[in-house]
């Protein structure tokens, strides 16, 4: 269980459904080396996927929690449903999340769900980072994504991506590296 005396930051993972929400969830698990095998919603065998039902349809039906230990605090990863039928359920976990990480498709751009969700984080007053998943698909425009989430969520939002990250080399650097990234900014966090 580790040090009791550690902070312990609530992170929240939601998404419009199809995101990629529970496999980004699982990738940050598994470079962390909370997980030992890196699992995926599309072969059923997902970490945080654990029902039944959840496996049959590819979908995260119920909020599951994973923590992840590091050295000056422990991070309790809650994965939210991202249908819109388990909405009640995400919304649920909204009351105990210090930081919120909204999944993005490339490929779909911003959902009617997403623009929901993002409302209820504002209302619940929690930080924000946005991840914008599965841009190496094909016929995904960053510019165009961008302009989108500055349109319909906040002009204030701020790219932190490499600048040719449509180059599959740097994309794959990008993912490779976002757990570190990540977990350097939450550290950040511990010390202000």
């Amino acid at each position: 269980m580790g040090d009791l005396n550690k902070p312990n930051i609530n992170i929240g993972m939601l998404a419009h459904v199809d995101a990629g929400k529970t496999t980004l969830s699982e990738a940050l698990l598994y470079k962390t080396g909370t997980i030992r095998k890196l699992g995926r919603v599309d072969t059923r065998d997902a970490f945080l996927d654990t029902n039944k039902q959840e496996r049959a349809r590819g979908i995260t039906i119920f909020s599951k929690q994973a923590v992840v230990e590091l050295e000056k605090a422990r991070i309790t990863l809650l994965d939210t449903p991202g249908h819109v039928d388990f909405s009640a359920e995400m919304e649920r976990t909204l009351q105990v999340l210090d930081y919120a990480i909204l999944v993005i498709s490339g490929a779909d751009g911003i959902q009617s769900h997403t623009e929901t969700l993002w409302r209820l984080l504002a209302r619940y007053k929690i930080p924000v980072f946005i991840f914008v998943n599965k841009t190496d698909q094909s016929g995904v425009n960053k510019q165009r994504i961008l302009e989108q989430l500055k349109n319909q969520l906040s002009d204030a939002i701020i790219d932190f991506s490499i600048q040719d990250a449509i180059d599959m080399r740097n994309f794959l650097y990008a993912m490779k590296n976002f757990s570190t990234i990540f977990l350097k900014i939450i550290r950040l966090t511990l010390l202000s």
